[in-house]
């Protein structure tokens, strides 16, 4: 039998005959690594319907960011994952309010790293930041695999 959560706060009062809950969450997803897949596994421990928004290379672009992996590939990647009910794109800063309203999504889901940043949508759904997962990012990654490329190779003694 599937699970079942009843909802509560502001989701119950929009929602007052929906069984279901509804989670999105945002982000770039590139490299992808296991801190990604920890948090949908987490949304999804939470939540039972996981829509997740990729950013485009062009709002990346708009952010001053650059991905290593193209779009179509990290919307593939995040598509692949179990705990992935649907994949959106994310091409702006004013989509998220559109994008709950759409899906009639009950939570906006972050990371906390992220903590106090959408706050101003707790009118519309519930807010939730989860912890990350310690030692790992895309950041990070990026910055490793740079590092290790640059370092000179140490030859056998």
């Amino acid at each position: 039998m599937p699970h079942v959560q009843f909802l509560s706060g502001p989701a119950r009062l929009r929602h007052p005959a929906r069984l279901h809950s509804i989670a999105l969450t945002y982000g770039t997803y590139d490299l992808f690594h296991i801190g990604h897949v920890r948090l949908f596994e987490r949304i999804r421990e939470r939540y039972d319907r996981l829509i997740v928004a990729v950013s485009t290379d062009e709002f990346n672009a708009l952010k001053g960011k650059r991905s290593v992996v193209p779009f179509a590939d990290r919307i593939a990647m995040v598509q692949a994952c179990r705990h992935v009910d649907e994949v959106i794109a994310e091409t702006d800063w004013t989509q998220k309010a559109r994008d709950i309203e759409a899906y009639g999504a009950d939570a906006l889901v972050m990371g906390s790293d992220w903590t106090g940043h959408f706050d101003e949508f707790r009118s519309l759904c519930d807010v939730v930041y989860l912890p990350r997962t310690e030692h790992v990012s895309s950041t990070e990654l990026k910055t490793d695999i740079v590092s290790r490329a640059l370092a000179p190779i140490q030859q056998p003694a």
